[in-house]
């Protein structure tokens, strides 16, 4: 399960083991935003040389219409390792084993029929790129807060992972790092996009139930026997019992059954 998912820029090969050894979940080898264009078909070639070469990560690449964007894809196929599509418009965009970038005003009006393209695995948000179009600040969470819930939403209807939170530009402030996590996990987020090491901590922390809601699951799968039961003063019907096993899923079991006495 991705909670923390590290960008690393193509053209930094020194970086690519530091990056797969900070503990994130998975690394994005990025040829799109972090690559100056100068320096774009040398980060390709990079990227090329860190996969054939047994590293692992997915690939970010240009945009459809840029000078780049066919190698990219090119590349991509060539290895069969998961792609990361920025500027993600439509279901047309998507390709292989993806992770839609929703970015702009018109992919977040398409993400329930881009989620559920064929290969997504679940989608991103790109919430700085968002905000730029729609003149917010992309650290305002409440400018932010219909878009990220609307993402959540497409993203459950068309049955696949839970979104990938943006970046918290912030690099100065563990506190803002933490709040923003938060607050996106609140929303049915499960994971995070980072840009730095130092962030992984943390946002892995955010997205990991806490032993406190792992206790409360295991009481409420002990408990469940198919009809209706009471867990600390709770009603414990199917849609409780689902989310207590999905809390269990998220905690390391992948069964989603109790994780003590079988």
């Amino acid at each position: 399960m991705v909670r923390a998912a590290l960008f690393v820029p193509g053209d930094r090969p020194d970086r690519f083991a530091k990056a797969a050894a900070a503990g994130a979940d998975l690394i994005i080898l990025d040829l799109e935003d972090a690559v100056a264009p100068a320096a774009k078909i040398t980060a390709r070639s990079q990227v090329r040389a860190w996969l054939a070469g047994g590293g692992s990560g997915m690939v970010r690449i240009n945009a459809r219409g840029t000078t780049w964007h066919a190698d990219d894809v090119a590349l991509v196929e060539e290895f069969g390792c998961p792609v990361m599509i920025p500027k993600t418009e439509s279901a047309g965009d998507v390709f292989g084993t993806a992770y839609p970038l929703i970015e702009t005003a018109t992919g977040l009006l398409h993400t329930r029929e881009i989620c559920a393209a064929p290969g997504v695995v679940r989608p991103a948000f790109g919430s700085v790129d968002l905000a730029a179009q729609l003149g917010v600040d992309p650290a305002d969470r409440m400018a932010l807060w219909h878009a990220r819930s609307a993402l959540v939403l497409a993203a459950a209807s068309a049955g696949v992972g839970s979104p990938l939170d943006g970046v918290t530009t912030d690099l100065t402030s563990s506190e803002t790092l933490r709040e923003d996590a938060a607050h996106a996990a609140s929303l049915g987020f499960g994971g995070k996009l980072c840009i730095h090491p130092k962030q992984v901590g943390p946002v892995r922390d955010a997205f990991t139930p806490s032993a406190e809601n792992l206790a409360w699951a295991e009481e409420v799968m002990a408990a469940a026997t198919g009809g209706v039961a009471v867990v600390r003063g709770q009603m414990i019907d199917k849609p409780v019992v689902d989310r207590a096993r999905r809390l269990l899923r998220s905690g390391g079991n992948p069964d989603g059954a109790r994780l003590r006495n079988g």
